[in-house]
């Protein structure tokens, strides 16, 4: 049984959801088509082709599933209506790390985290220890290269 809790998103991470669903629910014709076409080369036994689109179906009405689910449950957070002193979903934060050196994260949903380009999720070891938190905090963080620490320099609602 699927949780019935919100999954906080921004608006693109719900475009590309509910683009990745629409990709797979035009996907399901072609694989039945496919399905189809490997029933009629008959012993289906040691047949290939019918049992790799047979696993593509599952794999898509999987990914279809958890997708429906995801949207469904989706609450879609807009950073630049928020406001206030402490960090939240959404915001925009500048840390100084231990070098004093500026480091700048939005805090996202799991499908739009992308470390390299800033966004990190709330869910992250680092989304958590920031959700909360005000300007001039120190922030301490295990992750795998060990431990982190941070000061919150700045936070945007962009």
């Amino acid at each position: 049984m699927a949780s019935m809790e919100k999954v906080p998103m921004l608006a693109e991470g719900y475009e590309r959801l509910t683009a990745d669903l629409k990709a797979l629910r035009e996907e399901r014709p072609k694989i039945v088509d496919a399905i189809e076409e490997a029933r009629a080369h008959g012993d289906l036994s040691e047949n290939a082709e019918y049992h790799a689109a047979k696993e593509r179906q599952g794999q898509v009405e999987a990914q279809i599933a958890d997708l429906e689910d995801r949207v469904s449950r989706a609450q879609i957070i807009d950073p630049s209506t928020l406001s206030g002193d402490r960090i939240v979903f959404g915001a925009t934060v500048t840390l100084l790390d231990d070098d004093e050196k500026p480091i700048r994260y939005q805090i996202v949903g799991q499908t739009e985290a992308d470390a390299k380009v800033g966004r990190i999720s709330y869910n992250s070891p680092l989304g958590k220890a920031l959700i909360g938190r005000k300007v001039g905090d120190e922030i301490e963080v295990t992750v795998p290269s060990g431990d982190r620490f941070y000061l919150v320099e700045k936070i945007e609602f962009i």
